[in-house]
């Protein structure tokens, strides 16, 4: 059956997720919206919507004209099976001790590794993108500086594939969160997944607002953006221990000073600072008072 992607791109995250609410009402109604930050530092943002048949072109003409954005492109989308496909293309990925693979490949898994299994149909944050890969092997650098543990948070979690890491190497609890409840059914699967019930808390939460998260932690994951890795840093400081180490990823290389020095200016050191690609994974560590 042939489906059908209306994609737009605008000015301003609040008005594009705004834009991807009023899309939601159309009729007929959306399986699934979705709102993208276009990272080339144009300030655009790409809002989707998925219909399973041919949207109203007038309906989203007037969408987009009353919340300023771009005339929709309407397109169809060949029917396939998508989990086939992933599985074809996501080959299983080695990161140090760390082997992230889907349940497809489960009889390639390495006997000395570390392997995290994440489902072929969940695939955002499965170890193929250079911000989880770089994040992973920061984390083994961490380990390699003598981390031991204690209080750890993945901070816009995904896959929860770096809290099942750490809570594979140094045990349990750790705290996973992500203001997207999609993302943390999945990652509430793929912690199932790999018996990791207990060891990993997935819940939904925005930041570190209200008392759902609170410091000090000892190691923060937080794979996300520029943008919110930048007005997060306050709070991110705030409820880091001293000593603690910080991984950051989900930015571009030509962002990756600007970041760095918003996290010096909040009280942190860069210890590494490494690029896969287009994307660069950075490691902090929070100064004594």
């Amino acid at each position: 059956m042939t489906s059908y992607t209306a994609l737009t791109t605008m000015t301003g995250e609040d008005a594009a997720y705004a834009l991807a609410e009023a899309l939601e009402h159309l009729e007929p109604e959306p399986i699934g919206t979705g709102v993208f930050e276009i990272e080339d530092g144009s300030g655009l943002w790409e809002v989707a919507a998925y219909t399973e048949t041919a949207p109203d072109a007038g309906a989203l003409a007037v969408l987009a004209a009353v919340h300023g954005a771009k005339p929709f492109n309407i397109s169809e989308i060949p029917d396939q099976d998508w989990v086939s496909k992933v599985q074809r293309d996501l080959a299983p990925v080695p990161a140090g001790r760390f082997f992230v693979y889907g349940s497809h490949d489960a009889d390639k898994v390495p006997a000395d590794s570390i392997p995290l299994l994440i489902e072929a149909a969940m695939a955002f944050g499965t170890g193929h993108h250079g911000t989880t890969l770089g994040c992973l092997l920061a984390f083994e650098d961490v380990l390699a500086a003598g981390f031991k543990g204690g209080r750890i948070l993945d901070l816009g979690c995904g896959t929860a594939v770096l809290a099942m890491a750490a809570a594979k190497v140094l045990g349990g609890p750790v705290l996973a969160s992500d203001i997207d409840p999609v993302a943390i059914e999945v990652a509430l699967a793929n912690v199932k997944a790999n018996d990791l019930d207990g060891q990993v808390d997935c819940i939904v939460a925005a930041g570190f607002g209200g008392d759902v998260i609170t410091g000090p932690f000892d190691l923060i994951f937080a794979n996300i953006l520029k943008g919110p890795l930048i007005g997060l840093s306050p709070d991110v400081s705030a409820h880091m221990r001293q000593g603690g180490y910080l991984i950051l990823s989900g930015i571009l290389n030509e962002q990756a000073d600007e970041v760095q020095a918003v996290y010096q200016t909040n009280g942190f050191t860069l210890t590494k600072s490494s690029a896969i690609g287009d994307w660069t994974t950075l490691v902090m560590c929070k100064n004594a008072a």
